[in-house]
């Protein structure tokens, strides 16, 4: 929980409006929205640059998203280097079902592996803009939330001190472990939890992928999933026990159980190749409301997960950034606080919409596979209708990209 102001090892504390804790695609955006603006702010980073700059992630971008960060100049190498996604392939039944979202909608997502974003906007905040950012730091601690005196400390990871930083605002954007989400005191927040009771095994293959589009297979024996990350990686799932030991995968296990999943009419199998990450996800979602508390505003996942089932979690923390930059430099610049009053209501109705939608997909991939005739039945009629219905069909498709006019 949030504490008083620590005594300093430095007689006078330094002062930025904000202080953004995690250097994630949310707390950069937040960043480099304040720099351009003129405001200065002050990233802490637990991790190095190298480790932030290679931890693989998600790699799904809606094109809202995109747009969003072009407006905003932090879209230039993503729009010279990713992929443009038109399409999705549904594999049931022995049969594929290819799904073409942008005829539907006019719309697309972006393939842009996370770790590469990151790398963008680090060089852009930090670089470009000269930003201030500290990386590696250690045992971070916020305090004095409540109050109009906030103050963020953490133990530098060159000379061991612990130094204290006063702020005007702390944006939290650490992640479901981070210190921002734990320093909510008990009884502030409510915080709604849904556990879908299955795991994924999340495997990035040296290979390029076996189609020209992601692949959902549904399938009795467990969903499988190929996501392409570059032409010389893609990104794999297999629907597995929660909690399953990663280890009982082999090689041949793996590939073995993606060609029988995956496994359609006129379809080539996957393209075999080493396994570069493996490892088990417990799909569950929570939601942290409000987002906000005193001088603290919480963004992407340390107010909200959702599992990686319908690739919305790095959007929604774009959202979340797009709203909270924007919110603070019209206060720190223009003296106009709407946005920041309106903001956990504004991200909470896309964060809904996108977690009701992650519901009824689960539902989709994974109804065939419990092994109750009766949802068995109702999957298999949800996929068709999928593809009989042009209604159905373009209700899923606004759903998949995010391209609701308001959520």
């Amino acid at each position: 929980m949030t504490q008083r102001f620590p005594h300093s090892n430095s007689p006078t504390p330094q002062h930025f409006p904000v202080v953004v804790v995690g250097a994630g695609p949310a707390g950069l955006t937040v960043g480099n929205i304040l720099r351009a603006a003129g405001v200065d702010c002050l990233v802490l980073e637990t991790g190095t640059r190298e480790f932030i700059e290679r931890r693989p992630r998600a790699g799904v971008l809606e094109e809202w998203a995109v747009r969003g960060l072009e407006r905003r100049g932090l879209a230039g190498r993503l729009l010279d280097r990713a992929e443009r996604h038109t399409a999705c392939e549904f594999r049931f039944a022995g049969e594929r079902y290819r799904l073409s979202y942008q005829e539907l909608t006019g719309s697309h997502h972006w393939v842009y592996p996370q770790h590469l974003l990151v790398t963008d906007l680090v060089r852009e905040y930090a670089d470009v803009r000269g930003g201030r950012i500290r990386f590696g730091v250690r045992d971070v601690r916020l305090h004095d939330l409540d109050g109009d005196r906030p103050s963020v400390s953490y133990v530098c990871p060159r000379s061991g001190r612990r130094e204290v930083v006063a702020c005007d605002f702390v944006a939290g954007c650490d992640g479901a472990r981070g210190v921002t989400r734990s320093s909510v005191a008990p009884g502030r927040a409510r915080v709604a939890r849904h556990d879908y009771g299955i795991g994924w095994l999340a495997l990035l293959a040296e290979a390029p992928a076996s189609a020209d589009c992601v692949l959902f297979g549904c399938h009795p024996d467990g969903f499988a999933g190929q996501m392409p990350r570059s032409p010389e990686v893609t990104r794999y799932y297999l629907q597995c026990p929660p909690g399953d030991d990663p280890d009982s995968w082999s090689h041949e296990r793996v590939w073995t159980e993606l060609r029988r999943r995956l496994a359609a009419a006129g379809a080539a199998p996957p393209v075999e190749g080493r396994l570069i990450e493996k490892r088990v996800l417990d799909m569950h979602d929570y939601v942290t409301e409000p987002m906000v508390f005193g001088r603290l505003f919480l963004a992407g996942d340390a107010a909200h997960l959702i599992a990686p089932i319908a690739a919305k979690g790095m959007n929604l923390a774009l959202h979340d950034a797009f709203l909270l930059g924007d919110s603070l430099v019209a206060l720190l610049t223009r003296d106009d606080d709407s946005g920041l009053a309106g903001y956990s209501r504004e991200c909470l109705r896309r964060v809904w919409d996108y977690q009701e939608f992650s519901q009824w997909l689960s539902e989709l991939y994974h109804g065939a596979a419990t092994g109750d005739p009766f949802r068995s039945g109702t999957t298999l009629a949800r996929l068709h209708r999928l593809f009989t219905s042009p209604t159905a069909a373009a209700a899923f498709a606004e759903q998949y990209l995010g391209t609701a006019a308001r959520h």
